[in-house]
Formats: structure tokens, C-alpha cells, sequence
């Protein structure tokens, strides 16, 4: 088998489908994720470990391969043909080795994505905290993407990206956007954040933050004049922010509640939903720091945030709720889907 060819093959195919995900697999058939459903490619034959491993070494070099047949896993970026960017990770399981290849979309504006446009408003910020929330494969890396790139189309900035690993690939305009990838630019986020204050820099995006250091780090960016965005897996925003609190020792959670209450900008979580004509479109809760917010994180109410959100639309706040409800009501989603995907299904009751 000619393992590069075939590889090209599935990632045309994975392309022409319109699909967002490639999984390989020793003694398995190929499969990709269509608008969110995992459809396996049965005119395939099953895959066995020394094509696994070719088409590995097509994507990553004989090197890297090496090493990852040591260390029992990695994370890449590939780039098929002169554009299309891949995330990808290699593993093990059960003593066989798997890839799963994420497709990266290309940057898209706020109004392609069906994002809200108070969105915007954030990337003409000088300072502050801005995080993208929500489960894995909800399009928080694509939301973040189109804000920087929004920055980089409009204001003369240097932009740092630190990634693990590098999704996107912006072209500079504007702005100077350095490009930094863990492992291979850079030890670490901790480390790459702590060089970041060396390098004159006005808008940093983090990967994710995955670490107290990182958290702390970050934080101080954007109390010391940076303009920060991020991404962490959490439900909503009053989960957000319990989280990045509770991630830290008691002693040192008055402290990271007070810094947060100032630097933080908005939180904006998003579900990616199941369209009636086909294909997906998000659904999103936005919170919107301003006085009242602050004092609930500063005085430990973060559980009132909720409330805050729901009662707040006048001034750019979205309820996930209410979003689901109107995508309804304009024919976009089933009534199903919206329960499904609904973080308080009886609050959703309850408004309809």
C-alpha cells in the first residue's frame, strides 16, 4: 500500500463530506465524524499495525514515530495539501495503536459561524481575560480563532499564540502574530507564559489552560495590560470560574477570586447542535463581566451568576436557554435537540 496516497484519499474524502473528524485504528475500518455522527467507511479494509504506524511516519517523519512508539503517545498538527490544517494525537490502546485527526476549519467571520456579533466588542479590548468554554468538538477553537484573526485584520498588535498543538495557521496582516507550539517552540505554557511579559506583547492566546501556573500566569497578563484569550472544558461560566478558583490551594483562592473579579472580560460557552437541514449550528450563554458580576466572585456567589446571566440580555448577556428557544422557534433545531443539549432542561421548561 502506497500509506501516503492512501492517507490523502481519506483526507479528501473526510473534506468533500464536509466531515469535522478522521479516526484510524489497528483492526479497524477507517471512520470519520459527519455533523457529529461517527460513520465508519466499510469499503475499507481494516488497518493493521504496520499501516498504522506508515501513515504516522507520513505525517510526522520517521523520528517522531520512533519516539512516539516509546513514549505511547503524541500530539501534532498536519498540514494536507497547501491549506488544510490537521490537529491530530496518536495512542495506545490495548496494545494497538490509534490516530484521531481534527479537521481545522478555516477562519471564518462572526456572522459564517452564526456567533453573536457582541462578540466583536471583545476583540477591541486593550486588556483583560476572555475564555471560550464548553465540551470537546464544540467549536471553542474556531470561535477564539476568528476573534484573533479579527485583531489581526483590524489593529496593529503582536499577538503570541502558545498551542499544543498549533491549530490554526493565521496570515499576518495587520498585526505581528507569533506562532508558538509546546514541545517545539517552547518547554511548556508555563514556561512560554512567563517569556511572553520579555516580548512586547498586546494579545496572547492560550491553547488551554491546563495548570494552576498556567491559570496564574494568564490572570496576571491580563491584569498587566494583555489582552488574553483562552479556552477550558467547563459546562457555563459560573462553572468556569468556580473552576479556575477551586484549581488553586485555599490559601491561595482569595487572591486568584480578587485578580479574576477585575481581569475578567466574559465568559461565552458553546454547544454545537444538530441542524434540522443538516449540519450544525451553535447555541451559546455569553456572560458579560461588569460591577454586579464582580462583586459575586469577589464575595463567593458565584451561584447567583446564573441568575445574572437570565436577567441581563439588555446589555449583551445570552441565557443558553433562550438561545436553544430561538433556534427553535426559527426552524433550525427540533424541540428534542434542544432538551438534549439544554445544561438546565427544567429551567428550559419552564420558559416555554
Amino acid at each position: 500500500m502506497n500509506h501516503q496516497k492512501f492517507l490523502d484519499e481519506l483526507l479528501t474524502s473526510l473534506i468533500h463530506e464536509d466531515g469535522s473528524d478522521l479516526h484510524l485504528g489497528s483492526g479497524r475500518k477507517p471512520a470519520m465524524r459527519v455533523n457529529g455522527q461517527l460513520l465508519f467507511l466499510v469499503n475499507q479494509d481494516a488497518l493493521t499495525r504496520d499501516d498504522m504506524i506508515n501513515i504516522l511516519k507520513a505525517m510526522i517523519g520517521s523520528e517522531r514515530t520512533s519516539k512516539f512508539l516509546e513514549e505511547k503517545e503524541v500530539d501534532f498538527s498536519y498540514t494536507f495539501g497547501e491549506s488544510t490544517n490537521l490537529r491530530g494525537n496518536a495512542f495506545f490502546q490495548r496494545g494497538q495503536i490509534s490516530i484521531a485527526l481534527r479537521l481545522i476549519s478555516k477562519a471564518k467571520t462572526i456572522q459564517e459561524l452564526n456567533l453573536p456579533p457582541v462578540l466583536e466588542s471583545f476583540t477591541q479590548k486593550n486588556q483583560g481575560f476572555f475564555l471560550c468554554v464548553g465540551p470537546v468538538g464544540q467549536g471553542k477553537s474556531t470561535t477564539l480563532s476568528t476573534m484573533i484573526n479579527l485583531i489581526n485584520k483590524a489593529r496593529a498588535c503582536h499577538i503570541v499564540t502558545i498551542e499544543d498543538p498549533i491549530e490554526f495557521v493565521y496570515e499576518p496582516d495587520k498585526s505581528i502574530i507569533d506562532q508558538r507550539e509546546v514541545g517545539g517552540d517552547t518547554k511548556d505554557f508555563p514556561t512560554a507564559l512567563k517569556e511572553v511579559f520579555r516580548e512586547d506583547v498586546n494579545v496572547i492566546f492560550i491553547g488551554e489552560m491546563r495548570s494552576p501556573d498556567t491559570i496564574a500566569a494568564a490572570v496576571t497578563a491580563a491584569e498587566t495590560g494583555h489582552l488574553v484569550f483562552s479556552t477550558l472544558h467547563t459546562n457555563n461560566a459560573a462553572q468556569t470560574i468556580d473552576r479556575i478558583i477551586d484549581s488553586f490551594p485555599p490559601s491561595q483562592q482569595d487572591q486568584i477570586r480578587l485578580q479574576l473579579s477585575s481581569s475578567l472580560l466574559g465568559v461565552f460557552s458553546q454547544r454545537l447542535i444538530p441542524r434540522i437541514s443538516g449540519g450544525r449550528i451553535p447555541a451559546y450563554e455569553l456572560l458579560i463581566n461588569n460591577n454586579a458580576v464582580s462583586n459575586l466572585i469577589r464575595e463567593k456567589r458565584t451561584h447567583e451568576i446564573n441568575n445574572v446571566i437570565e436577567t441581563s440580555s439588555e446589555l449583551g448577556m445570552v441565557d443558553m436557554n433562550r438561545s436553544l428557544i430561538e433556534l427553535v422557534q426559527r426552524g433550525e433545531i427540533s424541540m428534542e435537540s434542544a432538551y438534549q443539549y439544554s445544561i438546565n432542561p427544567k429551567a428550559l421548561e419552564r420558559m416555554l
